[in-house]
């Protein structure tokens, strides 16, 4: 007797479900910065050393993104178009928060700490995000 009936639906689940919960952390912790961001924007920037209204607005962005995330993470299986779109937006905003901070921004060391960290933890979240989608994709041949 053969144990590939058995094994074949859990290497579709496993990847998918890895995926949906790499999109739901990205829509969580997205959300949690866009609301530290929209509710302290003023302590935050003078902290950071970046203008209030720069937050305000990057706030407004991450709170219409993790909304967004948040959706595709809670569909049974997430569309893979949406998904790439996501991985795309994470690694844009990864070398964004590099350019803007090496060309645009004067923050605080604390802002400098800030701003690579977190383009740091987008890129590592990204890298997840992207080989769990290949792996769902593979799980589905």
């Amino acid at each position: 007797m053969s144990t590939t009936p058995l094994a074949a639906p859990a290497r579709t689940v496993e990847p998918l479900r890895t995926l949906r919960r790499l999109l739901a952390l990205d829509a969580v912790v997205t959300g949690a910065n866009a609301v530290a961001y929209l509710t302290l924007s003023g302590p935050l920037g003078r902290f950071l050393g970046v203008g209030s209204g720069l937050l305000l607005g990057v706030g407004a962005f991450l709170a219409v993104y993790a909304a967004g995330v948040g959706l595709l993470a809670a569909r049974p299986h997430p569309p893979v178009p949406g998904v790439r779109i996501v991985v795309e937006a994470n690694l844009a905003w990864t070398v964004l928060s590099f350019a803007a901070l090496a060309l645009w921004l004067t923050p605080t060391a604390a802002g400098a700490l800030w701003i690579a960290l977190q383009a740091l933890a987008v890129a590592g979240l990204t890298l997840l995000q992207h080989r769990a989608l290949g792996a769902r994709q593979l799980s589905q041949v």
